[in-house]
């Protein structure tokens, strides 16, 4: 068993709606936030930055931590225990992404199987994602709000 370190950014805009991304690896469908694993030698601050320029083409500011996972988590994947960290961000320059409004709508995207949605916060539900930590995250959202 090894340890699996994600980050993920929670990206606000003016009419309170969080962006969402949805993938497919190998076959499955997932909803998550935008972010992913950290890489040998980063930072974590540096690596939500990497994850926003590859998956968004958009450089943001990492503005405040959020939450970090303080219960286990198995990945979905592999045998690996996950450790999620997220941070409210904005970014830097205009989102550079094509934002869908259909759930898995991977048309006009390139190779790789990803698109986003931006959901209102005041409805936006735990089910709404497919991970555990981040359904946990939304519910942590929704008593701030």
């Amino acid at each position: 068993m090894y340890f699996n370190v994600r980050v993920y950014g929670l990206l606000i805009n003016e009419h309170n709606q969080i962006l969402l991304a949805d993938e497919e690896i190998k076959g499955h469908q997932f909803t998550k936030f935008p972010g992913g694993g950290l890489e040998f030698g980063e930072g974590l601050k540096d690596a939500l930055k990497r994850e926003f320029i590859e998956e968004c083409y958009t450089e943001v500011e990492v503005l405040e931590h959020f939450y970090t996972t303080d219960f286990f988590v198995k990945s979905a994947f592999n045998d690996s225990q996950i450790i999620s960290i997220y941070y409210k961000v904005k970014p830097l320059t205009e989102l550079n992404i094509a934002v869908k409004t259909s759930l898995f709508d991977f048309s006009n995207t390139t190779d790789e199987l990803l698109a986003f949605r931006w959901k209102s916060l005041d409805e936006l539900q735990p089910e709404d994602v497919t991970f555990p930590i981040d359904q946990y995250v939304i519910e942590l959202l929704k008593k701030q709000a």
